[in-house]
């Protein structure tokens, strides 16, 4: 990304084929396929193979680090660790150490996803919950490991786990050699990390995209200051790269092999969650579907090349589902909310009523509102949720209303 190099890279490509050569039991990493997706290349204007990394083991890539890491100081004599996680990491670390005979303690957050707490217990590991955020689990489990003498795991701050990161990228490039562009999540750096070394060694031509969520962005900063810059508190629905901050070795190895650095917003995380779910039949978390968002987004140009979103991970909280979609459809106005103002007199809500009904859209919810000071006495407010087809649909319900002489808002466009 820049030609002065502040940070001598600490990992090598012949560390990622090392790490290869050990992950070779298919029950803890499997080979994940990649897909077509013609829907996907509509959009962009080029052939779009997504990287179902999704579909691994424990859903996400950390298995890859967690075990090589763990299998190397198992084999020096180490039979406990202890880890922070907001939810991959940890079920990646504990399903390695019960795979390889030893114990594991996963410290996550308090409001990480019941289904991850849940996921990390069945695969061997203890969980304890601490802190609000993934640097106060973080700063207990180090000090849990300290005071126990356990092996502390980090989630991205390893050569090894980097290393173990980087064997994605290996196969990545032996799925598609001819591809012009990969497109990375970063949270802490080490996928992005292990990944671009593997490319930079096998296929220097490849451009290797990191995408970041504008609520947890510390790349680009960390980039100018030279040093890697934390976030205070974190605000993004993909808590997988919710980080708040990259490594010394991340920052070194994303320096001196990754092309450039993006960055989407919740709302366009959250459209690709939803694009993916109805065009490609995937379901991902926010953080896989970050490299998505950032293909369709307009700081990305791939016209005319071969593009691989790397989906990394398919942990995805069934409420946080429903909020997305809930958002998403919103935005896509097949959720719409009207306020109409009537006379508040029998009958106008049953006029109303019709009116939605007979361009066949479904009231969800109707709201009945007086204690508006806005409103002149004998006067009241409708409040209607409508599921819709679209926004063409539902701008025909709105002026069907508007032709009765209704004044109407929607709400959801204020």
């Amino acid at each position: 990304m820049t030609e002065s190099r502040k940070h001598e890279p600490e990992v090598a490509y012949e560390d990622i084929e090392r790490a290869r050569e050990r992950l070779t039991d298919e029950t803890v990493v499997k080979r994940t396929p990649i897909e077509r997706s013609t829907s996907l290349e509509e959009l962009v204007d080029a052939e779009v193979y997504l990287k179902m990394e999704h579909l691994q083991w424990t859903g996400s890539f950390k298995t890859r680090g967690a075990y090589n890491r763990i299998s190397q100081a198992v084999a020096d004599g180490a039979d406990e660790f202890v880890a922070a996680s907001a939810g991959n990491h940890a079920q990646g670390v504990a399903l390695a150490a019960t795979n390889c005979g030893a114990d594991s303690t996963i410290v996550m957050p308090r409001h990480a996803p019941q289904a991850k707490i849940d996921a990390t217990r069945s695969y061997g590991a203890t969980v304890e919950l601490v802190g609000q955020d993934f640097q106060e689990a973080m700063a207990y489990a180090k000090e849990y490991a300290a005071d126990n003498d356990v092996e502390f795991v980090h989630a991205y701050d390893d050569p090894a786990i980097v290393a173990g990161q980087g064997t994605l990228g290996i196969e990545m490039h032996e799925d598609l050699p001819e591809v012009d562009t990969v497109i990375v999540p970063i949270g802490g750096g080490g996928l992005i990390s292990g990944i671009s070394t593997a490319l930079d060694h096998l296929s220097p031509e490849t451009r290797v995209v990191g995408v970041q969520a504008t609520g947890a962005e510390t790349v680009h900063e960390s980039l100018d200051k030279g040093v890697p810059v934390t976030l205070d508190e974190v605000d993004t629905i993909a808590d997988g790269i919710a980080t708040g901050g990259i490594s010394e070795l991340t920052l070194g190895l994303i320096e001196a092999h990754v092309d450039e650095v993006v960055t989407v917003s919740d709302s366009q995380i959250a459209r690709a969650i939803l694009l993916l779910l109805e065009r490609a039949k995937q379901v991902v978390e926010g953080a896989a579907a970050a490299s998505v968002a950032a293909l369709l987004g307009d700081d990305l140009d791939v016209a005319g090349e071969t593009v691989m979103p790397l989906l990394c991970g398919g942990n995805l909280d069934m409420t946080m589902l429903q909020t997305v979609l809930i958002h998403a459809l919103t935005g896509r106005g097949q959720i719409l909310r009207l306020r109409v103002k009537i006379d508040d007199m029998p009958g106008k809500m049953t006029e109303l009523s019709g009116i939605i009904a007979h361009h066949g859209a479904n009231i969800q919810t109707v709201r009945h509102d007086r204690a508006v000071e806005s409103l002149n006495v004998g006067e009241a407010y409708l409040v209607f949720q409508i599921e819709t087809s679209g926004i063409e649909h539902a701008a025909a319900i709105i002026d069907s209303i508007e032709a009765e002489g209704y004044d109407v808002e929607d709400v959801n466009r204020e």
